[in-house]
């Protein structure tokens, strides 16, 4: 029989398994996913969502009139949009830049208050989402900051659904979970869940991006949506959120963006699955775990949130091709001039004006990106990192007629930074990247800077 209920709220959670058999064909341990896009609101954070403001309530945080206010890549200010509103409040949402906008869309449909902020700045800095929103709680009077990173009604909101569902739907049989880890709150809860009431048993494995900081990564960005841990350069303090606890974790798989989203798309394709980013991560992350594994052993992923608010990224053939993920057969002509253009030259941004002369000596062209530059790790270019470009021509220019020294920063010598075009785009696409009279484009793999072409390369 159809369920029948009083209230959308009412809906949360309860959402199906469905066994994984395309992607897994070729295993001997079953693949079962949670499909958390089914909840009301397209995703797991609704579970948090009503957790949180349930708590906030009983605890006399949150009272008839007030406001809620939250950071979030989307999915919990859509989660808390929908509670919120349907309890009466005002919900404001903070929201990444780098959230897909499809998200926003969708939170203001739910008739939420948006206001954007950036994330890849230094947590400290007075203009990071985090501190933008913790204003906002402050000054609007009756405001509830929900704070999903260290609130532990959101772990608890798995622990008392998330965790017994899967038990149940298995059987007892689950041997292994596998999720991203964003807060920590829906791995934490499900998979301490899972271990308590195995005994033990189960082991969880969380899904991580490969460059974030949570599975060993060196907290550099990446382009999967709501799960890793950013670590900025300039954050002075690494907090890790209360939500999350490490020793729930046993291992972590590090997984690549193009994997990632390569995944995604074959859930779509393949399962009939239209998923997010995230769930491509921990779909990828499970097949791993499957190989390793026997037919007594049962493997449960838990698929986040919903394509339909990534139809402008991953599911768009044109953003995955922008951004190098995409390649088409037969269109090889930017990989083949890459790997004729030899090893890339960028020159840190903080470098100084006579270091940017000796990198730029023997540069074909003479021209390099200037990028944000990690102590921490080998040296290595993150298109979004690239902070700008400079030139053999402008330094030489500077140091001629005494506008520089060689021991001043470069910074004040800084332009623009350069076009960019995935190795996976066509030749005719890059010259027309080049029309504003740029001296070189920058060519990516995978979302990252992976060489550089001056002008003359592209335009014969």
């Amino acid at each position: 029989m159809t369920a029948v209920h009083e209230s959308v709220l009412d809906a949360i959670g309860g959402t199906p398994l469905f066994r994984l058999a395309r992607l897994g064909a070729d295993l001997a341990a079953p693949v079962y996913a949670k499909a958390e896009f089914l909840n009301i609101g397209g995703s797991v954070k609704d579970r948090a969502a009503l957790s949180m403001i349930l708590a906030a309530e009983r605890d006399g945080l949150l009272k008839p009139g007030g406001t809620v206010v939250e950071a979030t890549s989307g999915n919990t200010g859509i989660g808390l949009a929908i509670v919120g509103r349907q309890r009466g409040y005002r919900v404001i949402a903070g929201v990444s830049d780098r959230s897909a906008s499809e998200k926003s869309d969708i939170l203001r449909a739910y008739g939420a208050e948006v206001v954007i902020a950036p994330t890849a700045l230094p947590r400290e800095d007075p203009g990071h989402l985090f501190n933008v929103v913790q204003r906002l709680a402050e000054e609007i009077p009756g405001a509830w900051l929900a704070n999903q990173y260290d609130n532990q009604a959101n772990p608890d909101a798995h622990v008392r659904t998330t965790g017994p569902e899967i038990w149940e739907q298995t059987g007892g049989r689950v041997t292994h979970f596998v999720a991203g880890v964003g807060t920590g709150g829906t791995v934490t809860g499900t998979g301490g869940y899972l271990k308590q009431v195995s005994g033990g048993t189960v082991t969880v494995v969380g899904a991580d991006p490969e460059s974030s900081s949570y599975g060993g990564g060196d907290g550099s960005p990446w382009f999967v949506e709501s799960i890793g841990h950013f670590l900025h350069p300039g954050t002075v303090e690494d907090r890790r959120p209360q939500a999350y606890r490490a020793e729930v974790v046993d291992s972590f798989e590090r997984i690549p963006d193009r994997e990632s989203l390569l995944t995604a798309r074959r859930l779509a394709r393949e399962e009939g699955i239209l998923a997010g980013p995230s769930s491509g991560a921990a779909v990828a992350a499970a097949l791993r775990v499957a190989r390793r594994l026997g037919p007594d052993d049962l493997v449960v992923v838990l698929l986040p949130d919903s394509g339909r608010s990534y139809l402008s990224k991953v599911h768009s053939d044109a953003w995955m091709r922008e951004w190098g993920f995409l390649e088409e057969p037969g269109e090889t002509a930017l990989r083949e001039a890459l790997a004729a253009a030899g090893p890339l030259v960028a020159v840190p941004a903080d470098a100084t004006v006579g270091g940017a002369v000796e990198a730029l000596r023997d540069v074909p062209g003479g021209v390099a990106p200037a990028v944000l530059a990690r102590a921490a790790r080998p040296f290595g270019v993150s298109a979004t990192e690239v902070v700008g470009s400079v030139s053999r021509e402008v330094l030489a220019a500077a140091l001629a007629d005494g506008g520089a020294e060689p021991g001043d920063p470069l910074g004040a010598l800084l332009g623009p930074a350069l076009p960019t075009v995935g190795v996976g785009q066509s030749v005719a696409e890059a010259r027309s990247a080049l029309a504003g009279g740029h001296p070189a484009v920058l060519v990516l793999v995978d979302g990252r800077v992976a060489g550089l072409l001056p002008r003359e390369a592209v335009s014969s």
